[in-house]
This record gives C-alpha cells, structure tokens and sequence, in this order.
C-alpha cells in the first residue's frame, strides 16, 4: 500500500487530479483509495470502509487488474514523478514583513477576502452597531464607550467564527459525500437569487428580517444594558445580547459563510492553515464595521456604510453566489485551490 500526501506536494495533488479525470470520480475529498481501477471515498469505519476495501483488493487481484496509480507514476511525462525534469516553479515566495508565504494559496486568500467583504456588507448586523452607537455617543465617560463597543463587536466576531469552525469540521468531515456539495450549491444560487432581488426591489438597503416587533424588543434591550450603572453587568450585557443578536440574524448572510467553507473543504491542506484562512475571514468580514466604530468614537459622529454601497455589495454577491453555485454543482474541481 502507498499513501500519498496531497496538501504538502504540488506533484502529488498533480497526480491525484489526474487520477480523478481518468476515472470520472469527484475528488473533492480525501481520504481517496484507489484499487486497480476501483476508487473508494472516504473513510467511516473498519467494518465499513475497511472490509470495502478489502473485498475491491480481493477482486482486483482475481481479475489481474492493473495498478493505476502505479502505471501513472512509472509513465514518463510532464507533472507526473518519475517524469522528465521540468524548470522548477517555486512554491514559496520571502516578502518584507510578511516572511515566506506559500504562492499555492494565495488565489484561496484573494477569495477569502472577496467573500468575507461582501459578508460584511450586511444591514442586519450594520443597524444594531449604529443603534449602539448612537447611545453610546450620548455618555460622558470615553472609556466606558470604547469597552462597551468594542466588547460588541469583539464578540460578533466570536460568534461568527464558533458558527464557522462548526461547519467547517462538518463539512471537512462530511465533505466528500456528493449530496452534501450538491446542496450547498443550490443554497449558494438561491443566496444568490436573493441579493439580486435585494439589489432590485430594495433601494434603501435596510434589513427586511428584522423589522416590526423583533427590532424594537433588541432597541430596547441595547437601551436598558447601556443604561446600567454598574460597568461589569453592562459589559457582560453587551457581549450576551451580541450573542443572541447575531446568531438570530445570521440568516441575513444569505448562504455566504457555507458556501465559502465548502470551497474551503475542498482544498487539501493542514488543518491549522484552515483556522487561518477563518481568522483573515472574519476579519475582512468585521471591517466594516470596525471602521463605523472607531470613526464614531473618534469624530463623536456617526457615519455609515451608504445604501448605495450596500446596493452594489448585494449586486456582487448575487452574481458571485450564482457562480459559485454553477461550479459547486458541475464544476468543483475548479475550486479546488493549491
């Protein structure tokens, strides 16, 4: 038996797409065993997984199958070890500041940051933080503003990422099924149907989830924390209702998140770099609001993300989802990043 690493080595990730073009497989997850001619995806348990495996050897070698794998690795040509030599394309790139960085990534970096900013661009969660920060800006005390809203967004930020990490480790783990992609596809083109019609049927821009009753009952739950005197139960109100707040408007995000952590599981690399990739996510996701933040803190005046900026983040996204959604479904191959 010969295992071989594809999130470490350019060659062999080579090689394992080719492997799944030769056998009109989906390769969108590993473990991917291949037996002759047959593949197996995945890994459940011994008694499952393991006699499956079993029993294909049994059956290859009575049929005198070919090795696939090991013809592909014998065969000389281009991409492929064992192959000619070919000009070295380097893999890592010393910057100022920044050190090495791995140029395998980097196109999974350019779409973290389009996704994550388009995330952001979200009225739910917009119009608690400036409903925030225009009680805020009535107190007297500048540090007791700074802490309240600053625990604010902090713990935005901590729910966002828990709920991601959640799903990551689902889909890492449930990633290779091919229902699973298939689905998420089809929430990322009904996502993207819906910031189309967003951009269409809502000038204004303001969350249409979170009206009426439901909006009022958050105002005056901000209201009655803010105007606690003592300042831990304010703090600790503050991070509670950020909590309950976001969790309740995350289906404001119109599928962002999962569609993006699909794309995330479908890239072979060591787990802590996916944590990485989470990180700059939320942070790219927060920095709209952390800009609103502070500019008021500073200037003692709100100023906001315009309706028109808005607009055009729900113009984006709907033809970025609708996109995303086409090449989860026909084409996933194509976001395998690295």
């Amino acid at each position: 038996m010969v295992a071989l690493e594809v999130s470490g080595s350019r060659e062999n990730l080579e090689l394992f797409q080719k492997v799944g073009k030769l056998l009109q497989a989906d390769i969108s997850g590993v473990p991917f065993t291949v037996i002759g001619n047959q593949y197996i995806i995945g890994w459940q348990d011994e008694s499952a997984t393991g006699l499956a495996i079993e029993t294909a050897i049994n059956e290859a070698r009575s049929r005198g199958e070919a090795d696939l794998v090991a013809g592909l690795l014998a065969a000389p040509g281009p991409g492929l070890p064992g192959g000619p030599d070919k000009p070295a394309v380097p893999e890592t790139l010393t910057l100022p500041v920044f050190g090495q960085v791995n140029l395998k990534y980097l196109s999974l970096g350019a779409v973290t940051v389009l996704i994550g900013g388009l995330d952001g661009f979200n009225p739910c969660a917009m119009w608690v933080l400036i409903f925030l920060i225009t009680l805020l800006l009535g107190m007297e005390d500048r540090r007791r503003m700074w802490a309240l809203g600053s625990a604010f967004i902090i713990a935005s930020g901590t729910v966002y990422f828990l709920f991601m990490t959640a799903w990551l480790n689902l889909l890492v783990f449930l990633g290779f099924i091919f229902w699973i992609r298939i689905i998420i596809g089809l929430v990322a083109l009904l996502a993207g149907g819906y910031n189309l019609k967003e951009y269409w049927t809502n000038a204004s821009g303001t969350c249409t989830l979170s009206q009426g009753a439901r909006r009022q009952r958050t105002m005056d739950r901000l209201k009655a924390v803010i105007s606690v005197q003592k300042f831990w139960l304010a703090l600790g109100g503050i991070v509670l209702l950020s909590f309950l707040v976001n969790l309740v408007e995350l289906i404001c995000s119109a599928g962002f998140p999962v569609v993006y952590l699909q794309i995330l599981s479908l890239t072979p690399m060591p787990f802590w770099q996916y944590y990485l990739y989470l990180l700059l996510y939320i942070v790219i996701f927060m920095l709209d609001d952390i800009i609103v933040f502070v500019a008021a803190m500073i200037t003692l005046q709100l100023t906001g993300m315009t309706s028109r900026y808005r607009r055009v983040a729900n113009l984006i996204g709907g033809v970025l989802m609708l996109l995303l959604g086409l090449l989860l479904i026909f084409k996933p191959g194509w976001l395998m990043f690295g």
